[in-house]
């Protein structure tokens, strides 16, 4: 069996791949990427927040995103019943890009994996790892690929394959996630619905019974639109067809059922069940899991290509100052930054189900200053740790949520 000698490997060529690579080539390493697919290829998860904007700009690849003619994005709305209020992401705490899009994924991601691409990036696009062996430095990768294997020796892993989750299957590091099992079902539909909301911001709809089921309406460009309604298993039936069952309880919340009256279903509609996910480790001396491959939470902000992208960043940092012979703790400086961000918006997905979130979200009497604290975490600066709301985010949720009350 061929074996090759590489400094890193990134599996995946996602978002938070593509940026990681394009980092690691500026800062002049020998960088590979596996990817298993061919792109494009579709993937959920459309609706970027404004602070993926300084991460692609500072990997090199905003321009050629600014290029792809999407949906301009300037918050976020949300629906219950009668109720309705909405985030300007321009009016928040933190500096920073105020506006972002909403994207295809399956253009998206390949417009990212060719811009990093232009950069000198090499990109295997039908690759995929089967097989990994730490070494005391580096790894050892088994790799397939037209029925042929091929073998990596590599001073370091980067694994950006997001659900695909490849080293945590591999090295066994997956644990249950401290979040309910629950499923979401999803589709891209023609939705016809101009001038019957605001396509520059997500519409979150909550459903007028079950707290705890909503769904996302993502607008794109073209008059198309990413739809998805999200519970715990209970309200889901195996066996009945799920573009029936989206229908279903899209007509039984009037709110959005009266944006959707002419939309036309042309896609087949998925499911995916028990996303929520984590890991015993993050990184070590031989690898870092970045994005969704370490924890994801749940898709009710749009955190995930946010927290993807800033695994990248600080992953391309600390693995930059280990290459120079740097002595890294990866611990301290990357798995501990990291999760203070993800812990922030573990905070409001665990509110927004238990539904102080709305508590807080439309009082009609809502303090500027906190919906601006609050509008610069729902814009991705959860790592802000001079608004108030990121440091303790715990208790000073649940004490304005009291406050509220």
């Amino acid at each position: 069996m061929h074996t090759e000698k590489r400094t890193v490997v990134v599996i995946g060529a996602g978002p938070s791949g593509a940026l990681v690579s394009a980092l690691m080539k500026k800062q002049g390493r020998d960088v590979v990427v596996l990817e298993r697919d061919r792109f494009p290829r579709f993937s959920i998860g459309e609706s970027l927040l404004p602070q993926c904007m300084a991460f692609m700009e500072q990997a090199g690849l905003l321009n050629a995103v600014e290029q792809g003619g999407y949906q301009h994005k300037n918050g976020a709305a949300f629906a219950w019943g009668q109720r309705y209020t909405e985030f300007d992401f321009r009016e928040k705490f933190s500096p920073g890009p105020g506006t972002t899009y909403q994207v295809p994924r399956a253009d998206f991601d390949k417009r990212l994996a060719d811009a990093a691409e232009a950069q000198g990036v090499e990109i295997r696009y039908g690759h995929t790892l089967v097989g990994v062996t730490l070494q005391q430095k580096g790894a050892q990768l088994c790799v397939e690929a037209d029925g042929q294997s091929y073998r990596i020796e590599c001073d370091f892993v980067l694994d950006a394959s997001g659900f695909g989750r490849v080293l945590p299957k591999l090295l066994k590091l997956e644990r249950p996630s401290d979040f309910p099992s629950r499923r979401a079902i999803f589709t891209h539909i023609q939705d016809n619905a101009e001038g019957r909301f605001d396509r520059n911001k997500i519409l979150i709809t909550v459903h007028p019974e079950h707290q705890d089921l909503w769904f996302w309406l993502i607008p794109f460009s073209d008059g198309r639109a990413s739809l998805g309604v999200v519970g715990e298993e209970h309200f889901f039936k195996e066996g009945v067809p799920w573009e029936e069952q989206l229908k279903a309880w899209v007509a039984a919340t009037p709110s959005l059922a009266s944006v959707l009256t002419d939309s036309q279903f042309d896609r087949p509609v998925q499911s995916l069940k028990g996303y929520s996910a984590d890991v015993t480790t993050l990184a070590d001396p031989r690898f870092a899991l970045l994005g969704n491959a370490g924890e994801f939470l749940d898709p009710v902000f749009s955190s995930g290509v946010t927290i993807a992208m800033k695994s990248a960043v600080l992953a391309a940092q600390v693995l930059g100052e280990q290459l120079e012979g740097n002595t890294v703790d990866w611990q301290q400086q990357y798995a501990r930054p990291l999760q203070q961000g993800v812990n922030t918006f573990k905070t409001y997905v665990k509110a927004w189900y238990r539904g102080d979130f709305q508590t807080l979200m439309f009082h009609p009497n809502p303090n500027s200053d906190i919906r601006d604290m609050v509008s610069a975490i729902l814009a991705g600066y959860a790592w802000d740790e001079a608004n108030p709301l990121v440091r303790e985010s715990d208790r000073r949720l649940a004490a304005l949520v009291a406050l509220c009350q």
